[in-house]
């Protein structure tokens, strides 16, 4: 497998905001969206063998595996041997690929970019605050919803458009705002 890096950091996004957690990020994806924020690109062969030794090297038993789109690479081997080290094991996706034949993960974070959900299931919806996004996604059955406002790198559209998610949340109380805690509180 091609391993973009693997770290331990606290998670940043989503429901699981402020969990202490290993971050497994496999290089590469199968969309090149402007607003991607991710250097994914690069990295290193790994075995599973290996990558389950390195994760384990850190204390939390919470892994996040991402991207780039994880399930370009992600193996029922891996995940078995990552829940044999006791691991919950969260993916965050963009649903654009079915999870592989026998690979059981925990929890299943999907933040689509415009595609057609592949998944089997969901048990977070992540979108970025696109309108035309919510609309699409508005009947994809997770139990938990939430709204992200793109970053664009220009505070003061950032600014509106951080508005703009947090009004949307208000008029709809299904929906929770998620920050890039991460990029707030500085840290990887």
């Amino acid at each position: 497998m091609k391993v973009n890096e693997i770290f331990y950091s606290l998670q940043g996004e989503g429901r699981w905001t402020g969990t202490p957690a290993v971050f497994l990020r496999l290089s590469g994806c199968n969309m090149k969206c402007w607003f991607c924020d991710t250097k994914h690109e690069a990295g290193t062969e790994m075995t599973e063998e290996e990558i389950a030794k390195e994760a384990s090297r850190y204390p939390a038993r919470h892994i996040v595996i991402t991207g780039g789109e994880p399930t370009l690479q992600l193996t029922s081997r891996l995940t078995d041997l990552l829940h044999e080290e006791g691991f919950f094991i969260q993916i965050e996706t963009n649903g654009s690929i079915a999870l592989s034949k026998g690979t059981e993960v925990d929890w299943i974070t999907c933040s689509p970019k415009g595609n057609e959900i592949k998944l089997q299931r969901i048990d977070e919806l992540k979108l970025l605050f696109i309108p035309e996004y919510i609309e699409k996604y508005k009947d994809v059955g997770a139990s938990n919803l939430c709204l992200q406002p793109v970053d664009t790198g220009d505070t003061a559209q950032d600014k509106q458009n951080l508005q703009r998610a947090i009004d949307f949340c208000l008029a709809n109380p299904q929906w929770h705002l998620s920050l890039q805690t991460h990029k707030i509180i500085n840290i990887q």
